[in-house]
């Protein structure tokens, strides 16, 4: 059993039931952010009508989950302890300190891989000739992809791509990527990325990255219908997807993949 003991914060003493009581009520919003929300929100057919929503309400099971579990952990250890209230805390103390640990991690990690992946991209492309910010590789598989670094970005375009698409399609890989890139999306994943770094074996953080990377992909496309058709859109990503985010969504397990043609599909010309 706890201890019933009250503990003092400076002129206020805090009831011990009422500590017990909302270490549970952390503890239960904890579980339900850590398993039955994120697996209903990402079998739910909304988000790829309002992917902004969506997004937000992802960071937002991220951090209340985050800042839950952290609080239930230090309200627990006063419980269990409310005369050491320092070492009751270490367990909230280390857990918040591992994931901020984690993050930073990642930052370092993205950072320094962007920067390797530059330097090589001025070895191995060339300048595209009326594009700018645009490299051409020199590979026949169909491959488009962005690198954020903020003046700095650039659009990768495989040769193989562009012998493929007509210039409308070509249009619209290019506002795709530029999307990503104008939008920063790479922002928006970083935490899921070391969510998902922070706890490898959790299958929710791979979710939570998966269904994420998906929803930047539609805020991307969105950008792109923009400035082309539906239909020149779905036909450039079909010719990328074998290669591109698509089919990295379903390896991870995101079924998300697939509304990108629907939501196509549901707004045509």
């Amino acid at each position: 059993m706890w201890p019933a003991v009250d503990v003092p914060y400076g002129s206020i003493v805090v009831p011990h039931g009422v500590i017990v009581w909302v270490a549970l009520m952390l503890w239960l919003v904890s579980v339900l952010l850590a398993w039955p929300v994120p697996v209903w929100f990402s079998r739910a057919a909304w988000p790829m009508r309002a992917p902004v929503i969506a997004l937000l309400l992802w960071q937002g099971v991220g951090l209340a989950g985050g800042f839950s579990m952290i609080g239930a952990l230090a309200l627990t250890g006063l419980a269990i302890a409310p005369e050491h209230p320092w070492l009751a805390l270490i367990p909230a103390l280390a857990f918040a300190l591992y994931l901020l640990a984690h993050l930073a991690v990642t930052i370092v990690q993205v950072t320094q891989q962007r920067r390797r992946h530059l330097a090589l991209l001025d070895l191995l492309t060339a300048p595209h000739p009326t594009r700018a910010r645009t490299r051409v590789i020199n590979d026949e598989v169909p491959v488009a992809y962005c690198l954020p670094r903020g003046a700095g970005s650039v659009t990768v375009l495989s040769q193989g791509l562009l012998d493929r698409l007509d210039p409308d399609e070509l249009v619209a890989v290019i506002a795709h990527e530029r999307g990503h890139v104008d939008q920063r999306h790479d922002l928006l994943q970083l935490a899921f990325r070391a969510w998902r770094s922070a706890l490898p074996w959790f299958p929710i953080a791979r979710l939570a990255d998966a269904e994420v990377a998906a929803l930047v992909e539609m805020l991307a496309d969105d950008h792109a219908r923009r400035e082309v058709r539906d239909e020149v859109l779905a036909r450039a990503i079909l010719q990328v997807g074998a290669h591109g985010p698509a089919a990295e969504e379903a390896a991870s397990g995101s079924t998300r993949a697939s509304d990108r043609f629907r939501r196509l599909a549901a707004h045509p010309d």
